[in-house]
């Protein structure tokens, strides 16, 4: 038997072989070396890692907290700030302000449209359930829309005749009442030492310090036509809120007539991809089901307020308590300011019918009273139950609607505040609108 050939020693590309022939991988001194290198490079980085770490236990908690800082500011969590960032937040600051402007000035500007508008779309929402029933019912809508239409007319008409003999007899008695309210209270008005006196001679010791001079007299010319003005301004007022009470109810005929067909036609035009026509659906019905909540609370608030209003009234021995009790529950839709208007009203019957501010002011002060009582506990925990909404807020919008539209912004205040907040918790970029209009 032959003994076994040793190994050669090959280059660096050649494969030495076995005795059977057996191919068997040899390694290369350039890989070797390789290898080596990268050895020697995971081993120089851990040592700086090493280091790196030891560095950071040596920092103190400040150091620490910027490097932390900055590491999000990388990844996008804190956004960076910055001579850019701050322009661009004022440019939108800005812009946002002056959009602002821009919806009030259009608002103001449009009141004889937008406002028949608006309480068009807010009767019809109300309205709608009614004549649902009786089109579920076998009537047909038109019929059923004028049938209801009708219905509400003939109560307004039956409301404005039984009060229409109070009002003209509280008219006639304006001068009487007046006389009355000047005898009573003239111990303020008249005598040496009334209060009046003494603002008179406060006055005087003013002029004499800083008016005019001794030898100068100012004489103001009295203008004859500021009463005929006045009337041109309210008659203006009055044919203008009778032209859009018109408008809005042929648009509340149209809408009703409609049904259905304005929500189906925005709801194709507000988004393309089905998630947002859900959401524009879910976003009406939930503006629907908002004002119609709202008006069963006008509802049950105004009716529970006359007939309290109705016994207070009926206790104190006024005259005609139920009339005024209705006048009470109706007025009371107007927030705020129809209370106020029903306080004077029965306050002023009172004083004709008692000839004395005691009672008289007894019978307005429980119509306060009662009123309190129903808006404070009652609509606001309501109106907390409907639409999440802070008294607050509820009371800016009313003020602001008031300013820009009168008495059609008193009415519709709430119901779109309403709107507002339903809108805001469905668009992205009006959340800072839903955090101030909500609890």
């Amino acid at each position: 038997m032959d003994s076994a050939k040793p190994a050669k020693i090959t280059s660096d590309n050649e494969v030495p072989r076995g005795a059977g022939d057996t191919p068997v991988p040899a390694i290369s001194a350039s890989r070797a070396a390789q290898e080596q290198a990268a050895l020697e490079r995971s081993a120089q980085e851990a040592q700086e890692q090493a280091a790196q770490a030891r560095a950071a236990e040596k920092s103190g908690p400040d150091d620490r907290a910027s490097d932390e800082k900055v590491t999000v500011q990388d990844v996008g969590i804190v956004p960076e700030s910055g001579p850019n960032v701050t322009h661009v937040w004022a440019r939108g600051a800005c812009l946002t302000t002056l959009t602002v402007l821009a919806v009030l000035f259009s608002l103001k500007m449009a009141q004889e449209f937008i406002v028949p508008v608006v309480m068009a779309i807010v009767v019809a929402y109300a309205l709608d359930p009614a004549v649902a029933l009786m089109e579920r019912v076998r009537v047909p809508r038109p019929i059923g829309i004028m049938l209801l239409m009708a219905i509400i007319a003939i109560g307004l008409a039956g409301l404005v005749y039984a009060t229409q003999s109070q009002v003209s007899s509280i008219v006639e008695a304006l001068p009487e009442i007046s006389r009355k309210i000047s005898r009573t209270v003239g111990g303020l008005t008249s005598g040496h030492g009334s209060l009046l006196e003494r603002l008179k001679g406060a006055a005087s010791v003013l002029q004499d310090t800083g008016g005019t001079p001794s030898g100068r007299q100012v004489v103001v010319a009295k203008s004859d036509a500021g009463l005929s003005e006045f009337l041109l301004w309210g008659s203006k007022g009055l044919a203008a809120f009778l032209g859009q009470a018109i408008m809005s109810v042929f648009l509340v005929f149209f809408l009703l007539l409609s049904g259905n067909a304005f929500k189906r036609k925005f709801v194709k035009v507000a988004g393309k991809t089905l998630s947002q026509k859900k959401i524009s659906v879910h976003m009406l019905d939930q503006i629907n089901s908002s004002i119609h909540m709202y008006m069963a609370m006008m509802l049950v608030t105004n009716v529970a307020l006359g007939v309290l209003s109705w016994g207070a009234f009926r206790m104190l021995g006024l005259e005609n308590a139920a009339t005024w009790a209705v006048v009470a529950g109706a007025l009371h839709i107007i927030p705020y300011f129809g209370p106020l208007l029903t306080a004077v009203g029965t306050g002023i019957a009172a004083l004709m019918q008692f000839g004395e501010i005691g009672p008289a002011l007894q019978v307005a002060g429980s119509s306060v009273v009662i009123a309190l009582l129903i808006g404070v506990l009652v609509t606001t925990w309501m109106s907390g139950r409907i639409a999440k909404m802070n008294s607050v807020a509820v009371f800016i919008v009313l003020l602001l609607f008031t300013w820009l539209w009168g008495i059609w912004g008193t009415l519709l205040s709430v119901p779109i505040a309403f709107i507002a907040k339903v809108v805001a918790d469905h668009i992205e970029g009006l959340d800072a609108v839903s955090e101030f209009l909500g609890e």
